[in-house]
């Protein structure tokens, strides 16, 4: 079901209903989720960097799924994690 409005008003009405209203939303929630706000928009914060199993979970190759059983299609992390240290081992960083 799809509900139709009519809006009518000059050009900058318009303007201040729908894209400085959407800027100052936009500004409110950003805040609100605790970004500090400036005039674009939000304003960036640092980027977190994964380490180095985290980096090694997101490989598709390196993904170990379970075959059958309720838990089908989901990773098998104790098994990743055994791979993971294997390949630590042999590159020496354990």
């Amino acid at each position: 079901m799809v509900n139709l409005v009519k809006v009518e008003g000059t050009l900058d009405e318009l303007r201040e209903l729908f894209v400085e209203g959407a800027k100052r939303e936009a500004r409110k929630q950003a805040k609100k989720a605790g970004g500090e706000v400036v005039v674009a928009g939000v304003k960036k914060t640092r980027k977190v960097v994964k380490s180095a199993w985290q980096k090694y979970i997101g490989k598709k190759s390196n993904q170990i799924r379970v075959k059958s059983g309720k838990r089908k299609g989901m990773l098998d992390l104790a098994k990743m994690s055994r791979a993971y240290k294997r390949a630590q081992k042999a590159k020496g960083k354990r």
